[in-house]
């Protein structure tokens, strides 16, 4: 047994309550390496030496709680290496009992989470940013659909029903790219029209769609939407759909490259105000870094006639 844990690879302790502070009577190599610390200068101590600035009394009390109720419980708390390097330990915590059921040992076990921890932090920092970005971007919208709607209708009660049901459905397709069900399905056709319906502040009139009936993988569902709706945000704010003459032409094919079917597809402004290509680049990135994120490619042509972007999708996610 003593072998066994000796050689473990998961960083494991065993400390004696029976003595005064309840000491580490017993560590293994895998616990050394963690902590950067020799088995002489943790044998006889408290495991409380792993503690530092950052170790919250939430976790010590959880710890406290476990050691009195000696039960085995899982608590992440904030640990030190020698070097004052910090991690985030999941230590696992229990008791050792003998065959009549006295308190023998404690043993614990060490796992750090740190990078885990960090990947779920910067997940949720970036989720944030793209949340507080597409709001911006629904506000900028909205105000370019009123303005418009009410260009062209004269009855006030004509504008409120019509700007209503616009902003409804840039609700929807909103919400319909952030909140389905794994086994949602749709085409490339059913995605494209309510995106574009939901932005062309004239609706059907500014944007045509070519392409065939494709339905898309579910890998793709979400960034497809989550890219036309950045493309048509884009064009409100700063292109054809925001122009009273302007529309969108919106076409895609299947393509074979290197033996794997890929979806290409061709966003085109058309008779909209002249185009420059912008100094800030926070929604062609996020374009960019989405299409790269399932395997594709895009380019932005940003011509003076409008923009031109294409885009290339693997229909297989490898």
């Amino acid at each position: 047994m003593a072998q066994a844990v000796r050689h473990a690879r998961i960083p494991l302790c065993i400390s004696d309550p029976n003595q005064p502070d309840n000491p580490i009577v017993f560590t293994n190599t895998a616990f050394l390496d963690l902590t950067g610390y020799t088995e002489d200068e943790v044998v006889g101590r408290n495991c409380r030496f792993l503690q530092g600035e950052d170790t919250t009394e939430e976790s010590l009390n959880a710890l406290r709680s476990a050691i009195h109720n000696q039960s085995v419980e899982t608590i992440e708390i904030v640990n030190y290496r020698k070097d004052g390097s910090r991690f985030t330990n999941a230590l696992q915590i229990g008791p050792i009992l003998d065959d009549s059921g006295n308190l023998v040992f404690y043993f614990g076990s060490q796992l750090d989470v740190t990078e885990k921890r960090d990947l779920e932090r910067r997940a949720r920092e970036l989720a944030d940013v793209e949340l507080v970005h597409r709001l911006r971007n629904i506000v900028n919208v909205m105000e370019v659909v009123i303005k418009m709607t009410a260009c062209e209708e004269a009855d006030p009660k004509v504008v409120g029903s019509v700007a209503a049901e616009r902003l409804r459905a840039l609700s929807d397709a909103h919400l319909q790219t952030i909140n389905h069900p794994d086994d949602y399905s749709a085409s490339m056709t059913e995605v494209a029209q309510s995106t574009l319906l939901a932005y062309a502040p004239k609706g059907q009139k500014q944007f045509s769609l070519g392409g065939s009936d494709i339905i898309l993988p579910s890998h793709l569902l979400s960034c497809m939407a989550l890219v036309l709706h950045e493309l048509a945000t884009n064009s409100v704010k700063h292109g054809s759909l925001g122009a009273e003459t302007g529309r969108v032409d919106l076409n895609w094919q299947i393509l074979a490259d290197k033996n794997v079917d890929v979806l290409g597809l061709v966003w085109r402004e058309l008779d909209g105000p002249e185009v420059t290509k912008p100094e800030r680049s926070s929604g062609s990135k996020i374009v960019s870094d989405l299409i790269e994120a399932v395997g594709g490619t895009l380019t932005l042509d940003w011509a003076n006639s409008g923009l031109v972007a294409r885009a290339s999708f693997p229909l297989t996610l490898f």
